[in-house]
């Protein structure tokens, strides 16, 4: 066997599925699926497939994710660095696929790094609403913001809080909320055999309060109306179908809504939770039964009017452990904000003149001469929040000039720029830019003379460069190269 499996879990499953374990443990000798997810925010599905290099397969409950050939390497193209894709276990993908999210709506990943799911939720807001994504890790956060930077997202707020902050100020104000809650992790022991040499018999008892803890916090922030869909990476009853039961036990202004099936979907079992036949709406990914590793899904809505059930104040004796707490400080909050002086404002319209972006002068704030586009939609002051990023980083104001930022780069593409280096993606000097590497041009490419240029593969943004001569000085952040 490929996995040593824990013998608890294993007794469990078994009683689980009872004459279905079999199978289910044959799963385990197959190989692990990988896929790979399209950025529509950047390209249709239907025009990578064009210029794929890939050996793709449709994940048939996903409309714009693949599987992709063991020969494949698509971390290592520049289609990668360029955003057109994120790498995604396939089960994996279909939480942020069946949330139902519209362009304009105010939506929060609660849970969300590294941002597999909150990329997707970005691309399905089109540029529209507020996307804030939340991890109270801030290192995890910091992945997760470079994800969202990568996937050209500039709609989004990068928050480092507690749930239980975060409720405090975003009471019933979000149209759509998805919590892939932190769990015992049974669904990747395939995929990560280092997941089941740390498990035991405790943790889905220990998950199981958190998970209910988040969730009160989440339904807190729900419009009535609203859709908030709960997942997990794993197969335990405790943290899915009972923590379902808990919110439909105190919750009663939530209902649970039909998930869009696939004929690889289970059906989520009352008897794993409270009985409530309305469990049967939830879903349960299975690896025997299709190819992905283990999910749970549950979608529910909030009701217009109703008995508002459970509050917050009256939580403490249900939950087994108090919700996290931490400094109220806020490490990752800039130090200086102001507005833009005239010469400030000057240089950023003469750069922006030249940009297909439309610059609104009245949502630019700046931060320690660090320039921010603030999204339309949102809050109207972010103070007292932890967080990374308000807002599409534009760039830097420097002494008489400006240094656009490479979240801005990311934002573009080659015909939103008068100045392009466009490479094709097979150039190998495409791979000493990712690297840091001073590049050599010919003469046509410096054709539009000296100064910053949008460095694309294929047409699709990659950084920045600044021409001098033939040459092109590298300005790709150094986190960055590969």
């Amino acid at each position: 066997m490929n996995t040593q499996l824990p013998q608890a879990f294993l007794e469990r499953m078994e009683e689980m599925l009872k004459e279905e374990f079999p199978a289910f443990l044959e799963s385990y000798q197959a190989p692990r699926q990988f896929g790979l997810r399209i950025n529509t925010k950047k390209i249709s599905t239907e025009k990578f497939l064009e210029i794929s290099p890939f050996h793709l397969t449709p994940i048939p409950w996903i409309e714009n994710g693949f599987f992709y050939g063991s020969e494949d390497r698509p971390s290592r193209h520049p289609y990668y660095q360029a955003g057109l894709y994120y790498l995604q276990e396939p089960s994996a993908m279909t939480p942020a696929s069946r949330l139902p999210v519209v362009p304009g709506e105010r939506v929060l990943d609660l849970c969300a790094a590294p941002g597999g799911k909150a990329t997707e939720l970005g691309s399905r807001l089109k540029g529209r609403g507020l996307l804030v994504a939340n991890d109270i890790s801030s290192s995890r956060a910091k992945a997760l913001m470079r994800n969202l930077e990568l996937w050209g997202i500039e709609n989004s707020l990068v928050t480092t809080e507690t749930p239980k902050r975060l409720s405090q100020v975003f009471p019933e104000y979000f149209h759509k909320i998805l919590i892939d809650a932190p769990c015992s992790g049974e669904g990747m022991f395939r995929k990560d055999p280092d997941v089941a040499k740390t498990w035991d018999s405790s943790r889905p008892a220990y998950f199981s309060s958190q998970q209910k803890e988040i969730v009160a916090r989440g339904i807190s922030m729900l419009r009535p109306g609203g859709m908030l869909l709960y997942s997990t990476c794993t197969f335990s009853p405790q943290e899915n179908e009972g923590v379902i039961s808990f919110i439909l036990e105190n919750f009663p202004q939530m209902e649970l809504l039909d998930i869009p099936g696939y004929r690889g979907f289970s059906k989520g079992c009352p008897q794993w939770g409270n009985g409530d036949p309305r469990l049967e709406k939830c879903v349960r990914i299975f690896p025997h039964h299709m190819e992905g590793e283990g999910h749970f899904l549950a979608l529910l809505t909030k009701k217009e009017e109703g008995n508002p059930g459970l509050t917050l104040e009256n939580t403490r004796d249900i939950f087994q452990s108090p919700a996290p707490s931490r400094s109220r400080k806020e490490k990752g909050a800039p130090q200086k904000t102001s507005g833009l002086d005239k010469a400030s404002r000057i240089l950023l319209e003469e750069f922006f003149r030249e940009v297909s972006l439309p610059l609104d002068t009245s949502r630019l704030e700046v931060r320690n001469a660090h320039v921010y586009a603030l999204p339309g939609a949102g809050p109207e002051s972010v103070k007292g929040l932890k967080f990374l990023r308000w807002g599409l980083y534009l760039g830097e104001l420097k002494k008489n000039r400006f240094e656009p930022g490479q979240p801005l780069a990311m934002a573009l593409s080659a015909g939103d720029y008068p100045r392009v280096l466009n490479l094709s993606s097979s150039d190998q000097r495409i791979l000493r830019y990712l690297g840091g590497e001073t590049l050599l041009l010919e003469p046509p490419e410096t054709a539009k003379g000296p100064g910053w240029y949008l460095v694309c593969a294929d047409g699709y943004s990659l950084g920045w460069g600044k021409v001098s001569g033939n040459l092109l000085k590298n300005k790709y952040p150094a986190g960055w190269r590969c």
